[in-house]
């Protein structure tokens, strides 16, 4: 796999389809699992982590858990390499920051990824557009048991699947989803939704998980409890229970700023296109808010000279490991802003095209 490539097109979750891709951006399922017989990562030894890093890496590779599997070895990435990984949420950045073998397995679409040695001894996520989590719940489940056929996981008979944090004990499973949510945050209503979700013990962080502040209006949520609960029960509870509202309460502060706020938002989302056509620099969150604009007001039908899947691409490209892979050196901030300026008015110009 050639990252270099991998920087210069999108990443197939983003690509602005499935249900409710006004408001969610992704929907995202995760299995947390550690190998039999051997202590969590934190109570390894050197040995035991290039061990388990080395016999998961071939076991995924002989699994065949999708039709063609790529594996890196972290460890062995720069720091640019790493960081395009984060960007793409292939990776986590916990994962990025480690000094200890680790690495990562992906499918050629990028929807699957299993993280090996990060928090646990193996983290196996899928990605998918728009709210999708009955699939993506069905396709890591499958993925799963063709490990299984090759791996034994610590596995508890009262309390299910062993993790190294404690809320993921049970079924190993948390689901989440990217929701965009620009008007709750333009009409000054996203506290009550942040402490409302708090009450339905939802977590919320921004676009890069854990320890990540919200960018451009993004923020992903999802559940925090695992033990005692079936995987279609987690489901059920987060898809029809609680996430709905959220988006309803989105969706309705959006006709809010339509009815009472027009012209307010037609003249945002303008002069976003105005600035991001013209702007000879631009630093990455500028770029983020300009977009997020902008893609309210594609969902909203006042903008028309863009996509939904235009303006996701825009996102992931214009981040600062693209541009420095893309651009093949390391790239100084006034570097990149001057790159990330001209990449979106070339992209732009060949839209209109």
């Amino acid at each position: 796999m050639n990252l270099a490539d991998l920087a210069r097109r999108p990443t197939e979750w983003l690509r602005g389809t499935g249900r409710m891709n006004d408001v969610v951006i992704s929907s995202r399922v995760r299995l947390a699992r550690n190998l039999a017989g051997m202590p969590f990562l934190g109570r390894c030894n050197s040995d035991q982590q290039t061990e388990i890093e080395a016999r998961l890496r071939d076991c995924i590779m002989t699994a065949r858990v999708t039709d063609e599997t790529f594996y890196l070895d972290i460890a062995g990435c720069d720091e640019i390499d790493r960081s395009l990984l984060v960007e793409r949420h292939l990776i986590s950045q916990q994962h990025a920051r480690g000094t200890h073998p680790r690495g990562v397995a992906f499918s050629p679409s990028e929807t699957l990824a299993i993280m090996v040695n990060e928090e646990d001894h193996l983290r196996l996520q899928v990605l998918r557009s728009g709210l999708e989590l009955d699939q993506a719940v069905a396709e890591a489940i499958a993925a799963d048991n063709r490990l299984e056929e090759h791996l034994s996981f610590a596995f508890h008979r009262k309390y299910g699947y062993l993790t190294a944090c404690p809320t993921n004990v049970g079924t190993g499973l948390r689901i989440s989803v990217m929701l965009h949510l620009p008007a709750l945050k333009m009409t000054g209503e996203i506290e009550k939704v942040f402490r409302a979700a708090h009450d339905m013990r939802l977590a919320i962080r921004g676009l890069y998980g854990e320890g990540t502040e919200a960018t451009g209006d993004f923020f992903q949520i999802s559940n925090q409890t695992t033990l005692g609960k079936a995987e279609d029960q987690i489901v059920h509870e987060f898809c029809v229970d609680t996430l709905p509202h959220i988006i309803d309460y989105e969706r309705k502060a959006r006709d809010v700023l339509l009815t009472q706020r027009a012209i307010a938002v037609d003249d945002r989302i303008e002069r976003s296109l105005a600035v991001l056509n013209a702007a000879k620099l631009i630093s990455s969150d500028e770029t983020m808010y300009l977009l997020s604009l902008i893609r309210m007001g594609i969902t909203l039908g006042r903008c028309s000279e863009l996509d939904l899947a235009t303006v996701n691409e825009l996102f992931l490209m214009t981040q600062p490991a693209h541009l420095q892979k893309m651009h093949g050196r390391e790239m100084e901030p006034l570097e990149r802003a001057e790159a990330r300026a001209t990449y979106i008015r070339q992209r732009l110009e060949a839209s209109e095209n």
